[in-house]
């Protein structure tokens, strides 16, 4: 009788924290078997569900599939969610829907117009621009987010 009480408190502090591991562990890393125009579905879908894993969990995938370069430009993962979260960005964060279209590609790069539907149904377009990750390591061969323009405000949906 003594042990089965902290055997069911030790039972449940492993099951939270499995439970908060795996929802964390849920974000897609890059590899090499994801094309161009799925990186940035991955991206926009994690945008427009921002924090349905987690809070900022779609910034956070968003953030995984940047170019090195892009994160060296950007900094820190904290500075990158004020980017986004930012009057410039703010508008893919809970976004309504979106578009992706290829404008041209070669085997190192590929550029689209995405179109986003932000929640006050206002529409903003974008320059996206991925690469293929040349150098050795984990992110060999990866398409990753070189660019995203500053959005054009299109107008209103109604």
């Amino acid at each position: 009788m003594m042990l089965e009480k902290p055997l069911i408190i030790f039972k449940a502090v492993i099951l939270f924290f499995f439970l908060i591991s795996f929802s964390y562990a849920d974000l897609l890393n890059p590899n090499s078997t994801i094309s161009p125009k799925e990186v940035i579905k991955i991206q926009l879908s994690g945008l427009q569900q921002n924090d349905l894993e987690y809070k900022d969990s779609g910034i956070e995938q968003t953030w995984k599939f940047a170019h090195p370069n892009n994160k060296r430009v950007t900094g820190p993962l904290s500075n990158f969610k004020m980017m986004i979260k930012s009057d410039s960005y703010g508008m893919m964060i809970n976004h309504l829907s979106h578009t992706i279209t290829e404008l041209g590609s070669s085997d190192k790069w590929a550029q689209f117009e995405v179109i986003i539907l932000d929640k006050d149904k206002i529409y903003h377009k974008f320059n996206w621009q991925v690469e293929k990750y040349t150098s050795e390591g984990t992110l060999k061969d990866c398409w990753l987010t070189t660019m995203v323009s500053s959005p054009i405000p299109l107008g209103s949906s109604i």
